[in-house]
C-alpha cells in the first residue's frame, strides 16, 4: 500500500468539476488533483512523492487565500432560501416543495389552468442564513453546478427550469431547459448560447441533466461568464461596453438560484409540472493572480529540490 502523509489545511482545496483549481475550504467531498486528496473531515492527504514539494506552499496557500475575503464569504454559503409565485398569475394552482439542499430541492405545480394569466414562477436562492438571499459581490468569482430532472405533465405547454442569476447590473441571466422546445439555452444580460441551437445537448421532458455556469476574472483580465450543459462548454462571455448594460461586472448585490416555471393552459385543469434540482453545489474560482503566485512558487521549490 503507498506511503501516505497526512496534514491539516482548512483553508486549501483543490475542486471543480469543470476547473481544477485551487479553492479554499473543502466541501465535504472527494478531490484529486496532483496527488491531493480531500477526505470528509478537513485532512489532507498528500501521496508522498509530492509531499516535500508541496507541504511548504501550504502556508503559502493559506495566506493568499486569507488575504481575499470574498473567497470566505462565498464559502460561508450554506443553504438554500425559497421563494414560491414569483409568478402568481394562476393563484388556485397547487404548490408543493421540498428544501433538502445541497442534496436537492424539489417544486411541484399541479392545475396550472385558468382563463387568463401567463404562468406560475417558483425559485430558490443561495444564502448564507437561510432567511436571506446571498448577495454576490463583484468580485465573488463562483462555478456553480447541478444536476436538473424537469417533467412536464403534459409537456406543452412549456415548462421550463434552470439557473437564475440576477444581476444589478445586467438583469436576469438564465440557464435553462424546456419541455415543448427540447431546449439547453443561455440567454440575457450579456450572452446567448444554444447548445440544442449548436447540436450539442438537446433534452427531453424526464431527462436528468448536469448544468453549470462559471463567474470568474479571464486571461484579459475581464469579468466574464461561461456554462456548461452535461460537460460541455460555451465560450467565454466577457462583460463590456459592447454588450448588454455596457458595465463591466455584475454589480454588487446581484443572486443567484434556480427556478421552476409552468405556462397556464386555459383548456386543461391537469396542466402542471415537477423539477428536481439535485447535487447542488457552488465553489470560488480564484483570481489568475493568485493561480499566478502560486504556480510561481511551486516552481520555484520544484527547481530548489533539483539543484
Amino acid at each position: 500500500m503507498e506511503n501516505i502523509s497526512i496534514i491539516r489545511a482548512r483553508y486549501l482545496y483543490i475542486a471543480d468539476n469543470f476547473h481544477p483549481i485551487l479553492v479554499l475550504t473543502a466541501p465535504r467531498r472527494y478531490v484529486l488533483f496532483l496527488g491531493v486528496t480531500f477526505v470528509d473531515n478537513g485532512m489532507v492527504k498528500l501521496r508522498k512523492p509530492i509531499m516535500r514539494i508541496l507541504k511548504p506552499c501550504i502556508c503559502c496557500a493559506v495566506f493568499i487565500g486569507l488575504a481575499n475575503g470574498a473567497y470566505a464569504q462565498i464559502n460561508t454559503i450554506n443553504s438554500a432560501l425559497i421563494t414560491s409565485r414569483v409568478f402568481n398569475d394562476v393563484p388556485g394552482a397547487t404548490f408543493t416543495s421540498i428544501n433538502a439542499y445541497p442534496s436537492f430541492i424539489a417544486f411541484g405545480e399541479a392545475g396550472v389552468s385558468a382563463p387568463t394569466g401567463f404562468a406560475n414562477r417558483d425559485a430558490w436562492q443561495f444564502s448564507n442564513n437561510g432567511t436571506t438571499p446571498y448577495a454576490f459581490q463583484n468580485a465573488d468569482y463562483f462555478t456553480a453546478s447541478l444536476n436538473l430532472t424537469l417533467t412536464g405533465s403534459p409537456i406543452a405547454p412549456r415548462k421550463e427550469a434552470g439557473l437564475l442569476f440576477n444581476t444589478v447590473n445586467d438583469g436576469e441571466i438564465q440557464f435553462i431547459v424546456n419541455t415543448d422546445g427540447h431546449e439547453v439555452v443561455q440567454f440575457g444580460g450579456i450572452s446567448f448560447y444554444s447548445f440544442s441551437g449548436n447540436n450539442i445537448v438537446h433534452y427531453n421532458s424526464g431527462d436528468t441533466i448536469t448544468l453549470a455556469m462559471s463567474y470568474f476574472l479571464d486571461g484579459n483580465g475581464k469579468n466574464a461568464l461561461q456554462f456548461f450543459a452535461n460537460g460541455n462548454a460555451s465560450p467565454v462571455f466577457e462583460f463590456g461596453p459592447s454588450v448588454g448594460s455596457g458595465a463591466l461586472d455584475i454589480g454588487n448585490g446581484s443572486t443567484l438560484g434556480g427556478y421552476f416555471q409552468v405556462v397556464n393552459d386555459p383548456l386543461s385543469s391537469s396542466n402542471g409540472g415537477d423539477v428536481l434540482f439535485q447535487h447542488i453545489s457552488i465553489g470560488v474560482v480564484p483570481e489568475p493572480s493568485v493561480l499566478s503566485l502560486l504556480s510561481v512558487g511551486v516552481l520555484a521549490l520544484v527547481f530548489r529540490r533539483r539543484r
